[in-house]
């Protein structure tokens, strides 16, 4: 079966770093564009990165360039949020997406998300 599971989400002050990771199974991971959302409450869900297939392009929202870093292993159906220097704004539950073109139109999975809280 399919599954995307974000693990790494912790409370950090302000100024801190965080390393989330989303492991991907039951499916060719290889084969899909990987993004990272997040949540706050009250808020609409926002794209905060996205990543290619193979790693060649990579998109932030303007908020986080800067300061977090998108990256994927192909060999071991990972992919990785690292952020530094948090901010209170950047509280929220992170999930990881995977997405791509397929026949008959787009193919979405979505994880279970991860909370990330920034406060001293």
């Amino acid at each position: 079966q399919v599954q995307l599971v974000e693990s790494g989400g912790d409370l950090v002050q302000p100024g801190g770093s965080l390393r989330l990771s989303c492991a991907a199974s039951g499916f060719a991971f290889m084969n899909f564009a990987m993004s990272w959302y997040r949540q706050a409450p009250g808020k609409e869900r926002e794209l905060v990165a996205s990543i290619g297939s193979r790693s060649i392009t990579t998109k932030y929202t303007e908020s986080v360039k800067g300061r977090f870093t998108i990256s994927r292993d192909n060999f071991k159906n990972t992919v990785d949020l690292q952020m530094h220097s948090l901010k209170p704004e950047d509280t929220a539950v992170y999930y990881c997406k995977a997405f791509m073109s397929g026949v008959g139109g787009p193919v979405y999975y979505w994880g279970q998300g991860t909370q990330v809280t920034v406060s001293s």
